[in-house]
């Protein structure tokens, strides 16, 4: 196993995530093609983003109990 040591200046206010090179350029791939969205979209995606925030959504069990599956 390999040992690396992260410079403290480099993580500021707990903003570091670590994710594999995989996950982060799917992640990559997704934001490069979001520019093509409509602004009707993007609001969209936005209001989701603050639903979540609010706590304002369903996990995958509870989406399935309620549609009886």
């Amino acid at each position: 196993m390999n040992t690396i040591t992260i410079p403290q200046k480099l993580v500021k206010n707990d903003d570091l995530v670590v994710v594999p090179r995989r996950d982060y350029e799917r992640l990559m791939r997704f934001w490069t093609s979001a520019a093509e969205i409509t602004k009707k979209e993007k609001l969209a995606i936005e209001r989701g983003f603050r639903e979540i925030k609010h706590g304002k959504f369903l996990t995958s069990k509870q989406l399935k109990h309620e549609l009886g599956l």
